[in-house]
């Protein structure tokens, strides 16, 4: 058995401090010193000044990315344990040719599926207004809108949107899917209509994205999607930011051209504080919190110390 000093690992933007708190990090006990950040750093150059002395790193998600040229410029990093099943913001490639090696967790939809209904219901029913009112003294503000007899879009009809379109019908909704891949009989397994892309747009009341990011999809829902909706739709977005062209978006929530958005995700996060998503009234925004629960981060935590204790005996064997 081969023996070495204890390692330097780093756990990355963890914004809720809850890290050591759901993980039993015992095993790890007198094999590494362990570093818990809080903050999210952007900027490259404090990036790569806060992790040059850190032999493994915990990330979270895709929240800090590690490009080619970050990768590069960290000496003592052998290897990345990522929350998630994948993640597309870690260059693979440049991890292998430096001998980094990148693991991942397990991972759970159903907090995104939950998630990505509670903001239709809220946005649907003026939810977050009727509270404001309250909580200031005031009463009924607004008139909430059905969801019975509506039709409910889902632009994807992976595991996440086949989910929700579930839970759509059991709100007596007509739910109709597209995307590029997607087949009739694929439609007809999961009981969801299949139409084409202009239908979905210029039908739905409601339309809500479960496609991955990709060349294929970035900016997939354009200026021309958004004036295809109607004046009453809504539009809402717990997959990725730009997915959704968000100038343009903006453009139509100020216009009227749709009623309104709930988002999640944006292209770039944190958000800047003065995103006009921040501001306009018909929005319900948030700061990527679908995935965000006490089960799936026992899970990610768990999995991330079961990761990096088997690299190190794999490493001294």
């Amino acid at each position: 058995m081969v023996t070495s000093d204890p390692i330097n690992i780093a756990v990355l933007d963890d914004y809720q401090n809850v890290a050591r708190s759901l993980a039993d990090w015992s095993p790890l006990d007198g094999r590494a010193t362990i570093t818990v950040f809080n903050d999210h750093i952007a900027e490259r150059e404090a990036l790569l000044e806060r992790l040059r002395s850190f032999d493994v790193i915990c990330a979270m998600r895709e929240r800090t990315p590690f490009s080619r040229d970050i990768i590069e410029q960290l000496p003592n990093l052998k290897l990345i344990a990522s929350t998630g099943a994948a993640n597309a913001s870690i260059d693979l490639d440049a991890a292998a040719e430096r001998g980094v090696e990148v693991r991942h967790t397990g991972y759970a939809s159903t907090p995104t599926i939950e998630f990505t209904w509670a903001l239709i219901l809220a946005m649907m029913r003026n939810i977050p207004a009727e509270n404001r009112s309250l909580k200031d003294g005031g009463w009924q503000v607004g008139l909430g809108t059905e969801l019975a007899g509506k039709t409910l879009g889902l632009l994807g009809l992976g595991r996440v949107g086949s989910a929700v379109g579930v839970i759509g019908r059991a709100f007596r909704m007509n739910v109709i899917a597209w995307s590029q891949n997607l087949t009739r009989e694929r439609a007809e397994e999961k009981g969801v209509q299949l139409v084409d892309k202009d239908t979905l747009f210029a039908t739905s009341d409601v339309l809500s994205i479960h496609v991955r990011l990709s060349e294929r999809t970035h900016h997939l829902v354009g200026a021309r999607e958004l004036a295809q909706m109607k004046p009453t739709s809504r539009i809402v977005n717990t997959s990725r930011g730009p997915i959704v062209d968000s100038a343009a978006l903006v453009d139509a929530l100020k216009s009227g051209t749709i009623a309104g958005a709930a988002i999640d995700v944006y292209d770039e996060e944190p958000l800047s504080s003065n995103d006009p998503l921040r501001a306009l009234p018909n929005v319900l925004a948030t700061p990527h919190v679908g995935y965000v629960s006490e089960e799936l981060y026992r899970t990610f935590y768990g999995d991330t110390v079961r990761n990096i204790v088997e690299w190190l005996d794999a490493r001294n064997a």
